[in-house]
């Protein structure tokens, strides 16, 4: 199973918080929404968004799996890691 890259452990970590609010959570549905309309001219900016389905794709999962391994705690922190991936106790 891929690790995250370190430098985003902070991003991941937040994204595994906000896939186990629940559906109804602004916040879970923030993650999915997509804005609609015209941009200007010119290249895209690399949005947030853009960066997690990179990072998703990089590490060879899907957006459902990673879903999916966000209500594991503990797989979650195996997968993420970060300061303390070996602490269950929640601090």
């Amino acid at each position: 199973m891929p690790r995250i890259l370190h430098e985003y452990v902070g991003r991941w970590g937040w994204i595994g918080h906000t896939l186990r609010k629940p559906s109804t959570n602004i916040t879970r549905q923030a993650l999915r929404w997509n804005p609609q309309g015209k941009r200007k001219r010119g290249r895209p900016r690399n949005t947030w968004r853009r960066d997690l389905e990179a990072d998703t794709r990089k590490m060879g999962y899907t957006w459902s799996q990673i879903e999916k391994m966000a209500q594991d705690r503990g797989l979650w922190r195996a997968v993420v890691g970060g300061p303390y991936p070996d602490r269950s106790d929640g601090h």
